[in-house]
């Protein structure tokens, strides 16, 4: 009798535990359990916060890709899987939802701000001292594919200031390469993102100065769910919802977004 019983909570016990392995299983090879985030440079510290939160709430893994908006922009066209695309413009997010590849037409989720950023705390960057014999090179992302880099000419070219410092621009692949031209002294100051300087791991480094938005044309920020063969993955359409929530649009604020 005894023997039996023994039997007995052994099979219930291997049931118990190939149940849970198969659980794990169809849990680990559930393609919609996760999701990639094609993501513009200045959003990758705003954006690694608003994940990780999305992430406890929901349960969906996120992954991150980042680069400039016109290289994603490229990439997505060649087929890349990405779930989501999260731009610094709304000019590309408009691209890929006329060649058809996004879910629906794009949307704007915060307006990004531009500033002059340098290492050296003992100087206040402005747009004077560009022009300034002692700064030798100017940081800036590339104005082809990126949005802030775009935006940095305008304004060098509103304040007549471009034919003065064009031969002192050194220019980034991304916000990402521009902050390491600053970050690294490569630059004596450059243009970034106020989402850059105002991350937990940037703050306290160097001075910066906003840019008058008046300067530049608005940096509206779209975001598009991208289709794969005409499906979306459907935890894409959460994160999307999410990034519209006030728990979101609180974090994007944090980060020095308008929203």
């Amino acid at each position: 009798m005894q023997y039996k019983f023994i039997i007995y909570l052994l099979s219930i016990f291997g049931f118990l535990l190939v149940s849970g392995c198969d659980t794990k299983k169809e849990k680990d090879a559930n393609p919609y359990n996760k999701i990639t985030i094609a993501t513009a440079a200045n959003m990758q510290f705003a954006m690694k916060k608003i994940a990780s939160v999305f992430e406890k709430d929901s349960g969906v893994k996120c992954n991150m890709v980042i680069s400039s908006s016109g290289k994603l922009t490229a990439q997505i066209k060649k087929g890349a899987p990405y779930d989501i695309f999260v731009a610094a413009n709304m000019k590309y997010p408009e691209e890929i939802y006329k060649s058809g590849l996004s879910y629906k037409a794009p949307k704007v989720y915060a307006y990004g701000k531009l500033v002059l950023w340098t290492m050296n705390k003992q100087t206040k960057p402005s747009l004077k001292l560009l022009a300034n014999s002692k700064i030798k090179h100017i940081a800036l992302a590339n104005p082809a594919t990126a949005p802030y880099g775009f935006a940095a000419i305008e304004v060098l070219k509103k304040h007549q200031l471009y034919n003065k410092v064009k031969d002192k621009l050194v220019f980034g692949e991304s916000i990402s390469q521009t902050n390491q031209f600053i970050t690294l002294q490569s630059a004596e100051v450059g243009f970034t993102a106020m989402s850059v300087v105002m991350s937990p791991t940037m703050k306290d480094k160097g001075t910066w100065v906003e840019v008058d938005k008046k300067n530049y044309t608005p940096i509206e920020q779209g975001i598009v769910i991208i289709k794969h063969k005409g499906l979306t993955n459907p935890s894409a359409l959460k994160f999307y919802d999410f990034l519209f929530s006030e728990k979101a649009q609180s974090i994007l604020k944090d980060y020095g977004y308008d929203i």
